[in-house]
């Protein structure tokens, strides 16, 4: 694993200030990150070592997959702080081994009890969406810090003050700044700069770090230490809640800049009153697996779901071509998104037909659209599950709304074979861009998740902003089963190319005998309703590629689609751990014992 400069020896702190410099002397340069790892005792993977080696420290000192997830994902807060941390939220899946049942958490941030679904309008139409991204009105009330709590308490077997331990030193010795970090920087420079408090963090001497220096945040360590001490009512009430409310209502923007950083709505009250939701996981069989994944709030389980029902009840996809295997995995996921985009919302808000969405009825009434011999046409129009009729829609088609790109995902199984399947978020590459001053934490932009307005005129929309209410997310966190025993876990980042990219590992794993890997490796797609197909350079390369466009798919070319991670349970009781091996950088596998 990557040698971490918490080893060097520790430097005087005398300030809050953080800077960029030089790799201490004394300290080993980080080792290339390891895409696969297989072994006994647990298994970790995440996009960063120094967040896999977290994990792996933990199930190491006797924790179990819960308390090494969330040393994980706090490390995560540290060296990914431009996709996760405690400004954000996100959905936790468990697999229980002693009882043999998924468990999940929605942990997704929420809007203020004074918002409307004129939250992103100004005189009567939406914001621009940059507008609306760097802004107080973006920001949620973050749910990743309950999340942990939840978590530690239900399954866990270590405190919060012992999970939080890595990171805290990671934030307080650094991190090595590598090719991504510096880039995702550089792209959010002009609007860091803008933000005192995010620049001094993020930016020193006025640029982003060089690559190989160290990145040290002494605030977020003394915000974890806080945690460690007090518990998650720290975040959610007292002084540190006055701070990040302070900072929503009246953003600390740079007055030079001319920057108009929009305030947000949400106060102390909402903090306080915010909780997770314990609820049933969404379930479907595929073949010989059983497939858990999110419920709404999330669309990501749904919207999988419907997809592996709709290729179910299609035949085996293992016996087809190349070219059809990949028409009929677009042809679901675009029938499957004509149907999210109009039906999932904030179950608390609005009646969501979850259940009827992964009925088998329905994906048959769905699945006879796909003609082997033609593509479909987008956007296509949704079913309707409650009264499922084969071929039939219920009229007007509804647009593709635009979610960010990024998140992160993690996995962790235990000795015990416990499983953890975590997807955390600030949504936004960078979130609001907006830094809690003296906390060291980015604040999300999660309400942009929202639809600004209703997406199809005279069509009801169920994720429209609301008081109180869970914007839609597309992260699908998934464990699967076989026979009652756990097989694999997977999830990514990626905003709406969430879905696509849980969906094609799946299939690339359990129908098309691919390693797990070799799925997370292979050339993605994404069709999510839309006229053209976004595909990435080694897609668009395959010999398949004219095939489809015989039958009338269009493409267009993206750079890369996801970050996959995932751990799979072999027969022998060893664990494999897999993450991306190019995507965002790559990953960082590791299991804690190569060999008994």
């Amino acid at each position: 694993m990557r040698a971490l400069t918490r080893l060097a020896p520790p430097l005087l702190l005398t300030t809050a200030l953080v800077w960029s410099t030089a790799l201490p002397a004394g300290a080993a340069a980080p080792p290339p990150k390891v895409p696969e790892a297989v072994g006994w005792g647990g298994a970790v993977a995440t996009v960063d070592a120094d967040a896999t080696a977290a994990g792996i420290e933990v199930l190491r000192k006797g924790g179990n997959a819960v308390d090494a997830a969330v040393a994980a994902a706090a490390a995560l807060g540290v060296t990914e702080p431009y996709s996760s941390g405690i400004g954000g939220g996100g959905y936790f899946v468990y697999y229980d081994h002693a009882t043999g049942r998924v468990h999940t958490i929605d942990g997704r941030e929420t809007a203020g009890r004074s918002a409307d679904s004129g939250l992103f309008l100004e005189g009567g139409k939406p914001l621009a969406f940059a507008d609306a991204v760097t802004s107080g009105l973006s920001v949620g009330v973050p749910g990743t810090p309950a999340t942990w709590d939840a978590a530690l308490r239900q399954w866990g077997t270590r405190s919060l003050a012992q999970t939080l331990e890595p990171a805290e030193r990671i934030a307080d010795h650094g991190f090595v700044v590598d090719a991504t970090f510096r880039g995702q920087t550089a792209d959010n420079q002009a609007r860091f700069k803008d933000f005192p408090a995010t620049a001094e963090l993020y930016l020193p001497d006025g640029k982003p770090p060089e690559v190989g220096t160290v990145l040290r945040n002494p605030d977020l360590a003394a915000t974890y230490r806080l945690l460690a001490k007090d518990g998650v009512k720290a975040f959610y009430q007292g002084q540190l809640a006055q701070d990040l409310v302070n900072t929503v209502q009246h953003p600390p923007v740079d007055p030079a800049s001319g920057r108009n950083a929009r305030p947000g709505r949400i106060d102390t009250a909402d903090l306080a009153a915010y909780r997770v939701r314990d609820q049933a996981p969404t379930h479907v069989s595929h073949g010989a697996y059983d497939v858990y994944s999110m419920a709404p709030s999330s669309s990501g389980g749904t919207t999988v779901g419907e997809a592996l029902n709709i290729l179910e009840d299609g035949g085996d996809v293992s016996t087809y071509s190349g070219t059809q295997y990949y028409h009929h995995f677009l042809e679901a996921s675009r029938i499957a998104f004509a149907d999210r985009n109009r039906w999932v919302g904030d179950p608390a808000a609005v009646d969501v037909p979850t259940r009827q969405l992964l009925s088998e009825r329905y994906a048959a009434s769905r699945a006879c659209l796909i003609s082997p011999d033609h593509a479909l046409t987008s956007p296509l129009a949704p079913g309707d599950p409650r009264h499922p009729a084969d071929c039939a829609d219920t009229g007007q088609a509804v647009a593709e709304p635009y979610e960010g790109p990024n998140t992160t995902h993690l996995t962790v199984a235990d000795r015990w074979g416990n499983i953890v399947s975590y997807t955390l978020t600030i949504e936004q590459t960078g979130g609001s861009g907006i830094t809690v001053p003296g906390r060291g934490f980015l604040l999300n932009n999660e309400l942009t998740d929202f639809d600004f307005t209703r997406l199809a005129p005279g069509v009801p929309d169920p994720n429209l902003p609301g008081p109180g209410k869970r914007p839609r997310s597309s992260m699908s966190p998934t464990v699967v089963l076989r026979d009652g025993e756990p097989f694999l876990a997977t999830g990514s980042p990626g905003g709406a190319t969430i879905v696509t990219t849980t969906l094609q590992v799946l299939l690339g794993r359990l129908d098309r005998g691919l390693s797990l890997e070799q799925a997370i490796a292979a050339p993605r797609a994404s069709q999510r309703n839309t006229a053209a197909t976004q595909a990435e350079p080694a897609f668009l390369a395959l010999p398949e590629r004219a095939g489809l466009e015989a039958l009338g798919h269009a493409f267009g070319p993206v750079a890369e689609i996801g970050a996959a991670t995932g751990v799979e349970r072999l027969p022998d009781g060893r664990w494999v751990a897999a993450a991306e091996p190019v995507r965002r950088g790559g990953g960082a596998a590791a299991v804690v014992r190569p060999a008994r």
